[in-house]
């Protein structure tokens, strides 16, 4: 049996109860697939800032750095303290968003398929930010040839294996961000070359927000500086149900981190009605991140069983009152785990 220490940072607001019913299917797949999941809980978020002054205090990036993989629930205002700052201090530079429609009462259109494969770690939300006297405010917008190969191969990498579309789509705003834009465009043209058995389009950001609500399924791999595709990827998710349908995976060279896309809803903590199959299919993305990583079947089984089981579980109930059912947060993930058992 295998066994991978898992940083678990239940987050704020609605994130202690999706994290309580994340762990419930885990259990479950643990049982089943003979892997070890040892859970260790890092504070960060709010209430972490409330009672200690830091949002990511110094004993939860240890705790972090000395596991293999970290499990995150949403975290409020202070998550510019939080994930952005373990995105740039593990160098977790691709996050990806994967766009995937399921049986539900509230998904638009049926049949869609992509992924985001997002720059994590550098455009404007590096936070170069600052004021020219009181009236002017700048913010720099820094894009690297370093990061922008790296994402791209990411992205190529990712339709080589994903299905039988094989196509990337590069979302750029370059006929206007000449020089930055130019420099990704012009980056993701160039290796797109070394991938000769994959499809290369290109479309400006505004284009894209419009045909995603058009023709969504005729996407599959979009790479995208920061801001844009988290834009995007929140846009795109609203097409599949919100984003509580919606998982995100951080991914650096040695090291990842796995959590839901939306924030913590702190108008909705504890009243056990917020969608889990975000956090839940973030755990899945986990597995086989692990999976791959170690070369370890079990946890791609796990990864595959967590997903059918959420499948089964949408078709024929028990959801939560926002997929059309009755049941709890809590409710719903127990049946999923019980699908696998």
């Amino acid at each position: 049996m295998n066994e991978y220490k898992i940083s678990l940072v239940t987050g704020d607001g609605i994130g202690p109860e999706l994290t309580e019913a994340t762990l419930e299917v885990l259990k479950s797949v643990q049982n089943k697939f003979d892997i070890k999941l040892k859970m260790i809980e890092a504070d960060a978020g709010d209430v972490c800032l409330e009672k200690t002054g830091v949002a990511l205090p110094e004993d939860s990036i240890q705790k972090i750095k000395e596991s293999h993989a970290c499990l995150k629930g949403p975290v409020g205002e202070s998550a510019a303290d939080v994930i952005v700052r373990l995105r740039l201090m593990f160098d977790l530079y691709a996050n990806l968003r994967p766009i995937k429609s399921y049986p539900t009462t509230i998904s638009t259109q049926p049949n869609i398929n992509m992924i985001f494969v997002r720059e994590n770690t550098e455009d404007v939300y590096k936070g170069q930010e600052f004021s020219i006297g009181s009236d002017t405010t700048v913010c720099l917008r820094v894009i690297t040839r370093k990061n922008c190969e790296r994402i791209a191969k990411k992205a190529f990498e990712i339709a080589r294996r994903r299905n039988d579309k094989k196509m990337v789509t590069a979302i750029h705003k370059s006929n206007v961000m000449r020089i930055t834009d130019g420099l990704f465009s012009s980056v993701c043209r160039e290796i797109a070359k070394n991938y000769p058995d994959i499809s290369f389009n290109e479309l400006y950001v505004d284009a894209a927000a419009m045909r995603l609500i058009k023709e969504p399924q005729k996407f599959d791999v979009l790479v995208t500086p920061n801001m844009f595709g988290d834009i995007l990827s929140d846009e795109a998710a609203q097409l599949i149900g919100g984003l509580g349908m919606a998982p995100g995976a951080n991914i650096g060279d040695n090291f990842a981190l796995f959590e839901p896309i939306h924030g913590s809803a702190p108008n909705r903590a504890g009243k056990q009605t917020a969608n889990p199959i975000s956090m839940i299919l973030a755990a899945k993305m986990m597995l086989d991140w692990l999976g791959e990583k170690h070369n370890d079947q079990n946890c791609i089984k796990a990864g595959t069983a967590i997903e059918k089981g959420v499948i089964k579980i949408l078709k024929e109930g028990p959801t939560i009152p926002d997929l059309g059912g009755t049941t709890t947060t809590f409710g719903m993930a127990k049946a999923i785990g019980e699908t696998i058992t």
